[in-house]
């Protein structure tokens, strides 16, 4: 959340002349709602669900593909994506995550009704699966700059 991926894959799709997917995108497509609404009219779980049920649809051959930010805390989903993915942790620090996106917290599910130092914990829960990631960018930076980084390890 907030480390910029959506902007970030977008634009590195867009200078490798590639298509882009963004998974929650899609899975508000399927669910016909966006992601806050599945969280508060279905459930967490439901969300989850079709995540995994949509990710191999996500994670194509020359795609660049943006993860939720729980995407890959499941381990079956993290052994597809390291299967059929070059993974890249866009590293950003909890104070560049909050001043991104601490306004939207309504817009957040995993923020909503939640104190910042909850949601920090959060973050330092799942750092060490992102950490795992084959590549780490430095996501401190305007998002331009992440791409660049980002667009290093695509074409290596």
């Amino acid at each position: 959340m907030g480390s910029g991926k959506t902007v970030v894959g977008a634009l590195v799709a867009q200078r490798s002349g590639t298509a882009f997917h963004d998974l929650d995108m899609m899975v508000e497509d399927e669910a016909g709602m966006a992601v806050s609404d599945i969280f508060a009219i279905r459930s967490e779980a439901v969300f989850r669900a079709l995540e995994s049920r949509l990710l191999p649809k996500a994670l194509q051959p020359e795609t660049v593909v943006a993860l939720g930010g729980g995407a890959a805390i499941d381990d079956s989903n993290w052994n597809l994506i390291r299967e059929l993915a070059t993974t890249v942790y866009l590293e950003a620090s909890f104070e560049t995550i909050w001043a991104r996106i601490g306004h939207q917290a309504n817009n957040r599910p995993l923020f909503f009704g939640h104190p910042r130092d909850e949601v920090e914990a959060l973050l330092n829960r799942r750092r060490p699966r992102y950490e795992e990631a084959s590549h780490r960018v430095n996501a401190d930076v305007p998002l331009d700059v992440v791409a660049t980084e980002v667009m290093k390890h695509w074409s290596a």
